[in-house]
């Protein structure tokens, strides 16, 4: 990988690495719903007017909306409002991985590797101990939650190989334009039309701040920059710095929420990272081992 694309790569794991801090500002000041529909809102335009729509049947675009937009980020955002921590939530989430396994083998056919389940039972394990910590540092409703999230992004992901060769950048701005409406209505329902009115009308700068970083930053800046380094590089490559995004999640959130692991915690976040290196790096490394 060049060095200027080796840059792009560290850019979005930042990027991404922090947006679990700035959503837990954003809820200081909206309510969990209403955020998400206005990060989609502000994804979809003007930008829809600028990219074009990819070439994929419309219920498999409103497929991937539902699930990796209005699914993950309704999970995500209502698992942080009640007591998920930031810097877990960016470590939890990448359970993904091993959901889209899961997932990819019901849905697919795809066969699962020897090292697919064992890096599958060494970040288990991980979550277990996180979870057992979970009325101390965080509550056991956001933990699912946020389970649930990883659970919705990896269907996504199973609808974006159903898709094959399709401009992602694309994708995620015109599947923007699904989740609006389903988080509005999610919003008057749970939150009630007060809470959406005062929240509008008490919308300050932060607020302003982070919907533009959620939209424009994690969203379409990240996506963007991703599908360039998958578009130059085997996925194989490029994959691995995923594992960073919670590396920066977790140290972001100490240095700036001021949250502290407790000590099972430390170790189950350990085990996870183990586990999610092994998923993504276990068949390279036993190849290697058999060649020597």
């Amino acid at each position: 990988m060049s060095p200027k694309d080796l840059l792009l790569a560290l850019v979005v794991i930042i990027v991404w690495g922090l947006n679990f801090v700035v959503i837990k500002v954003g809820l200081d000041d909206m309510p969990p719903m209403l955020l998400g529909a206005l990060r989609f809102m502000l994804a979809a335009f003007p930008a829809i007017l600028f990219i074009r729509r990819p070439q994929i049947p419309l219920r498999w675009l409103l497929l991937y909306g539902l699930t990796i937009s209005l699914g993950q980020f309704a999970f995500l955002f209502y698992a942080m409002s009640v007591g998920m921590p930031a810097g877990l939530a960016s470590l939890v989430l990448q359970s993904q991985a091993f959901f889209t396994l899961l997932f990819a083998a019901l849905f697919l056919g795809e066969r699962l590797r020897a090292t697919n389940l064992l890096g599958l039972l060494v970040a288990a394990a991980g979550l277990l101990l996180i979870g057992l910590q979970g009325d101390r540092l965080m509550t056991v409703a956001g933990f699912f939650l946020t389970i649930g999230a990883a659970s919705m992004w990896a269907l996504g992901n199973i609808v974006t190989r159903k898709l094959g060769k399709v401009n992602l950048v694309g994708l995620v701005v015109w599947g923007s334009l699904v989740p609006p409406l389903p988080f509005l209505a999610l919003s008057w329902q749970l939150e009630g039309p007060e809470a959406i009115g005062a929240a509008l009308r008490g919308i300050n700068l932060d607020s302003i701040l982070v919907l533009i970083y959620l939209a424009f930053g994690a969203t379409i800046l990240g996506y963007g920059l991703w599908s360039r380094l998958l578009s130059r590089y085997p996925a194989s490559q490029v994959a691995p710095f995923s594992l960073l995004v919670p590396v920066v999640g977790l140290t972001s959130s100490a240095l700036l929420l001021d949250e502290r692991l407790g000590p099972l915690q430390v170790l189950g976040a350990l085990l996870v990272m183990l586990g999610l290196l092994i998923n993504v790096c276990g068949g390279w490394l036993y190849g290697r081992l058999r060649l020597a």
